[in-house]
């Protein structure tokens, strides 16, 4: 097993146990694209400071994050807008003065108020209720019931990101509910990966100089020198300074920045294929715990009119995945029985206390003095209890969670989750995997490789030897496939024995 980095001084949790095996933190309540959204945030702190990506010591990492609070009032906690502009109707000076007013009232999260900057730069009314329908309607995951102060924007630009926050009265503080640090532990991912340079270089040119047309306009809608004075974010915690699976995720990132599509129309395809890198990594440290040296691995089910036994492979594949991270919990916990501490422990004088001390020594258990069992192995039994109770709040949902959110995990036609990816994933595989063209079956081979998936009999070779399918039903599984990528305009067949997977955006390189 490889070698943890050191946990930090100070631990705010009530036991150290998720965050030493996954990082602080996986947490389910956090969708793929707020997680993106959290990332960008950390991401523009540190360009700001010069840090970007660099990391002068593991897990030290302590970044600004900015309310905007004029922003979000004018965008999310606007209702009177458009009442507003039909009772004044052709009267903008009214128009302007009764909407200032109702805001200086009303708005959430702030002391002094005053939104008269406002009507300086917009002349007419009308055109300023207009532009903010126009960046309402580019909310993210605009279809949700958040509350306003959790609601977020395309970001086109620095000006445009913002922390999550619970806003009470005139005041505000931090929520982790839909940031909930994923997006920091994507940030150092990324800054331990091989690519992290080239990222940075089309994030600055994209997002980060605040140069794009449109993040000028929402610059346009906050008063000039909105700064935050309050305490840095900091906590973030990644268990492994190097991994396979930072540098797989980064090359991700830049085969799907390379290829020429229009701007911003990378980020959905982003935010996929981050959720799918985010599984396999919480797979594949679980596996690590549990000494499984086996390939993580996803059997994809292609939906046919008709059930088929892929289906049924597809949902105990997942079955199987989802309970890697409880198994892993139990692993960990109770695996300190087979270590040569606990047998000093089971030796001492006086076991029970020296089982306790050993636990929250591994564990940061801050809860001992809470314990109502009498034996050293009832205190470590009802220690794993609280773990695995812990564990099943968020971090035991989240292969599930993001599995669904991203297009990978599904209930389609059936009445258990299995594996059966949707057309916006498969896009996103598509165009980060193939250059140009890709013949199909090593498109397959690929996608086995890198991700662990199992769609045809040539990457079901295992399954096959076993006798829990046949040759036959993953063929066919693979014919939907290669008919559903031509349907959506990304294969080509040329022949009976050829067919080639086509990126309709050829990539660019970056310079």
């Amino acid at each position: 097993m490889m070698e943890r980095l050191p946990r930090p001084k100070r631990i705010d949790s009530s036991m150290w146990v998720d965050e030493a095996i996954w990082g602080h933190r996986f947490y389910d309540e956090q969708s793929p694209w707020l997680c993106i959204m959290e990332f960008l945030n950390v991401l523009q702190s540190e360009y700001q400071d010069g840090r970007a990506f660099k990391e002068g010591a593991f897990n030290t990492l302590r970044y600004t994050a900015y309310p905007r609070m004029y922003l979000r009032n004018i965008l999310f906690n606007n209702p009177q807008m458009e009442l507003i502009e039909r009772n004044f109707q052709n009267d903008n000076n009214s128009q302007w003065n009764a909407w200032i007013d109702e805001m200086n009232k009303n708005s959430g999260g702030m002391n002094v108020v005053d939104f008269s900057y406002l009507k300086k730069r917009f002349t007419s009314y009308q055109d300023f209720v207009e532009i903010i329908n126009f960046l309402r309607s580019t909310t993210i995951e605009g279809e949700n019931n958040k509350r306003w102060s959790s609601q977020f924007i395309f970001p086109y630009g620095p000006d445009c990101l913002y922390e999550d926050l619970r806003v009470t009265g005139n005041s505000i503080s931090n929520d982790r509910r839909f940031f909930g640090r994923t997006g920091e532990l994507l940030y150092l991912m990324l800054s331990r990966s091989n690519k992290k340079d080239d990222i940075l270089k089309y994030l600055t040119n994209k997002v980060l100089d605040g140069k794009s047309p449109f993040n000028r306009l929402v610059a346009q809608l906050q008063p000039e020198g909105e700064q935050y004075d309050g305490d840095k974010r900091e906590g973030g915690y990644l268990p492994y300074s190097n991994l396979p699976e930072y540098d797989s995720l980064s090359e991700d990132w830049i085969n799907l920045f390379n290829c020429n599509m229009p701007n911003y129309d990378v980020f959905p395809h982003l935010v996929n294929i981050t959720g799918l890198h985010m599984i396999i990594y919480l797979l594949n440290r679980s596996k690590e715990v549990l000494n499984d040296v086996n390939k993580t691995t996803f059997i994809l089910e292609i939906i046919a009119p008709q059930k088929t036994i892929i289906r049924d492979l597809a949902s105990d594949s997942y079955s199987q995945n989802n309970n890697l991270s409880k198994q892993t919990i139990e692993e960990y916990v109770l695996g300190i029985k087979n270590t040569e501490e606990w047998n000093r422990v089971i030796t001492s004088g006086d076991t029970y206390e020296a089982a306790r001390d050993l636990i929250v020594k591994v564990f940061s258990w801050k809860d001992d003095d809470k314990a109502k069992a009498t034996t050293a192995d009832g205190l470590l039994d009802e220690f794993y209890k609280k773990a695995s109770a812990r564990h099943k709040q968020h971090v035991q949902n989240f292969h599930r969670v993001w599995g669904r959110e991203i297009g990978l995990v599904s209930k389609r036609s059936s009445r258990r989750l299995r594996y059966a990816p949707t057309d916006s994933l498969l896009k996103a595989l598509v165009l980060s995997n193939v250059e140009t063209k890709m013949e199909f079956q090593e498109f397959l081979d690929c996608l086995y490789k890198k991700y662990g998936f199992i769609i045809g009999d040539r990457q079901a070779g295992s399954l096959l030897e076993t006798g829990q399918a046949d040759m036959e039903a993953f063929s066919e599984n693979a014919v939907r496939l290669e008919e559903r990528l031509s349907s959506m305009g990304l294969l080509k067949r040329l022949s009976d024995a050829c067919a080639y997977v086509e990126n309709p955006f050829v990539r660019v390189v970056i310079r």
